[in-house]
């Protein structure tokens, strides 16, 4: 008899990569997404599609199997513009508990949250499980949304609620990405490329991202943070080789994090006039100026996590991307 599944965020780049590897490893997996929702990324893969949204707790009622042996929370917002707050708000935090609560009342075995290696803060640091939280750059709202979230899984698990496991990916690559990293991919292959980032960090592969997912249910240990990293590198050095993948001339230096920061608070002080969303924020150009480097030798031993170079991460998601007619 399959195990059971029921995720949130299926129609995302994490989420449908995690469903197809479910669907792979044999399991019957359901999924929620908006009617809004494009899902053609889970084309051809079966699935049991419930309409609903994670802020809205009867929908997630409705959805929710009896006795799932896993749910795997995964939808997120990752906005990084401040005026979208309230409603990241909405969906980090209150979407979190309404998941938990459903969850819980379904009698589910057990719950997978994924979430992030920014809940331990931005500082130049080598980052491991035990390193200790910083406030320090919780302005940016994503990551103290994501924080917050973790605590309400981390009460629920205290509470004997839910037996839950948190996964804490870096940056993450691959086949799905159309709004994170593939859009440097796509300015390095549009020759828009003007600057590189000037941090660095460790980029895992999502693929591997959804196979610890499906191994946390197996043999992550109640209560546990992992965190999920990858080769490390300089955030130049990615944009070289996105260059040399693509065929195009790019940056040879990173730009200063004073020039970085000063253009987002320019990009920012435009879109409260156009009300478009900017390229860059201050939170985000924050977020690539800093230097953290990811320990996942905790994934490696008891989750059997691997890492994917970060060129055949290129190659794949600019293929990807081709493919999809991103880089026409």
């Amino acid at each position: 008899m399959s195990l059971t599944a029921f995720v949130s965020g299926a129609s995302g780049f994490v989420g449908s990569n995690l469903v197809r590897e479910l669907h792979h490893q044999g399991w019957s997996v359901h999924v929620l997404a908006r009617p809004s929702s494009s899902l053609d990324e889970l084309e051809g893969t079966p699935v049991t599609l419930h309409h609903g949204d994670i802020t809205d707790r009867e929908s997630l009622s409705r959805a929710m199997p009896k006795n799932a042996d896993a749910v795997f929370h995964v939808a997120a917002s990752t906005n990084f513009w401040s005026k979208n707050n309230t409603a990241q708000n909405l969906v980090n935090i209150d979407g979190t508990r309404n998941m938990l609560d459903a969850a819980s009342a379904a009698c589910a075995q057990r719950f997978i949250h994924t979430s992030s290696f920014t809940t331990w803060g931005f500082r130049d640091i080598d980052l491991t499980e035990e390193s200790p939280r910083t406030g320090a750059t919780d302005w940016i709202n994503y990551v103290r949304s994501k924080y917050l979230a973790e605590e309400i899984v981390q009460d629920a698990i205290g509470r004997k609620q839910m037996d839950a496991v948190i996964l804490n990916p870096a940056h993450i690559l691959g086949p799905g990405d159309q709004h994170n990293w593939s859009r440097m991919i796509r300015m390095v292959h549009q020759g828009k490329m003007w600057a590189a980032p000037p941090g660095s960090g460790n980029f895992c592969d999502v693929r591997e991202i959804a196979r610890a997912h499906i191994q946390a249910f197996h043999s992550g240990r109640k209560g546990e943070k992992y965190l999920l990293g990858g080769e490390y590198a300089a955030f130049v050095d990615v944009v070289k080789v996105a260059g040399e993948v693509l065929g195009r001339t790019v940056p040879a230096r990173a730009a200063p994090a004073w020039a970085m920061k000063a253009w987002a608070h320019f990009n920012t002080a435009v879109a409260t006039v156009t009300g478009r969303e900017p390229d860059i924020t201050p939170e985000s150009a924050a977020m690539v100026s800093y230097h953290v480097a990811c320990d996942s030798g905790k994934a490696q031993r008891e989750l059997n996590y691997r890492f994917t170079s970060i060129r055949t991460l290129i190659e794949d998601t600019a293929d990807w991307m081709n493919k999809k007619g991103m880089l026409s």
